[in-house]
């Protein structure tokens, strides 16, 4: 038999009220089915109650300066509900974040409703320095160890650096996420503007969907660093850096297979597809396809495999120990301005393999002369 039972906390828990509907639950004996919290008090008392909450409501709420939201290790099958706008107020003197972090846990569904937001109060931490200011800037999302879930509806508002962390995780889709640093945009030598406002990083991670996102920021809206079997599709990038594997190389896990970018835009950005891997170290870059990626007003690169990345002089040469085998361009097409390149390829000697470009159509830009051993099945 199923008890159900509906009840509010009394009134001195303030606009922290829980409603709630009592069931049992694989197990959790007497798990509260629903429970919203509210403004400030609601963020104090969401500590205490998450873990007994199947349903967990998170409305307008107010988090403490400095003080990460902290939702990991959530029951499994549990969803979290964001509405109205979650605030993550400044701190003069920085700190490293994250804001929210919702990490260690399987089955979960991560939802915001429409025309709710996360707002990390970025525009005050911007200084045009990114992670090199004066101040340490926070992360936004860590989403770590994360199995068999779902995160759809998000939009984050003025990111003060990095936005989505995505490390160690199975099988998670991300559908119509909104990063929104418009705002961001500055003059950097003038000491303003985002800067280093990843949308998503991808790190040690298999089975990674991102459907639908809606990204303006400063930086790269995708860089996978490790991982198998990701895909971008259906997306929007704006103001960044593009759509970027790597960088590869130096880290504990250099491997990035099977990637798929696909009827996507990347518009007013430094780059559009790009591969870099770091000089002077090893790994494995391998099955990478653009399909039906369309580029506009690319400032600095249309297309871009560099494999001196992070070199230790200027013009070092670049180096063989990460392969790039398997890139694959189809319908690959759009502008750079005149001041940009249309494709620049630096590979290492045999480190680029197996290519295969198909109706790729880049103009705009500079013919690029520095090109280096531009392998089979691609142009430059």
């Amino acid at each position: 038999m199923k008890l159900i039972a509906s009840f509010m906390l009394p009134a001195f828990f303030g606009s922290a009220a829980i409603a709630a509907s009592i069931s049992p639950h694989h197990g959790a004996k007497n798990q509260i089915a629903s429970c919203t919290f509210t403004g400030s008090t609601g963020f104090d008392l969401l500590s205490k109650r998450s873990s007994s909450c199947q349903d967990i409501i998170l409305s307008d709420l107010q988090v403490p300066a400095g003080v990460t939201l902290n939702l990991d290790k959530l029951n499994p099958g549990t969803s979290v509900t964001f509405t109205g706008k979650t605030t993550f107020p400044f701190v003069s003197a920085g700190w490293a974040g994250p804001l929210l972090s919702i990490s260690s846990s399987s089955k979960l569904t991560i939802r915001g409703l429409p025309s709710s937001l996360l707002h990390g109060s970025g525009e005050s931490y911007w200084d045009g320095l990114g992670q090199k200011g004066p101040i340490t800037k926070p992360k936004f999302f860590q989403v770590h160890n994360l199995v068999d879930s779902v995160i759809e509806g998000i939009t984050i508002f003025n990111a003060p650096v990095q936005v989505f962390s995505i490390n160690g995780c199975k099988n998670l889709t991300l559908n119509g996420v909104t990063v929104n640093n418009k705002a961001g945009d500055g003059d950097w030598n003038a000491g303003k503007g985002g800067r280093n406002t990843d949308a998503f990083d991808i790190g040690s991670s298999t089975d990674v969907r991102i459907e639908g996102a809606q990204v303006w920021n400063q930086d790269d809206c995708v860089a996978i660093n490790s991982g198998t079997n990701i895909t971008f599709r259906n997306g929007l990038c704006s103001g960044g850096h593009g759509l970027s594997i790597g960088s590869v190389g130096g880290r504990s896990d250099n491997t990035v297979q099977n990637v798929l970018f696909e009827n996507s835009v990347i518009a007013n950005s430094e780059n559009g597809a790009r591969i870099k891997t770091n000089y002077g170290t090893t790994g494995i870059v391998s099955n990478i396809t653009y399909r039906d990626v369309t580029l506009q007003n690319i400032t600095k690169y249309g297309i871009v495999v560099d494999q001196s990345y992070s070199p230790p002089t200027k013009n070092a040469p670049p180096t063989n120990g990460v392969p790039i085998t398997g890139f694959t361009l189809v319908n690959v097409t759009g502008n750079v301005l005149p001041t940009g390149t249309n494709i620049f390829v630096n590979c290492g000697d045999g480190s680029c393999k197996e290519w295969e470009w198909k109706e790729v159509d880049v103009k705009g830009g500079k013919k690029s002369s520095k090109c280096l051993r531009v392998p089979s099945g691609a142009s430059c």
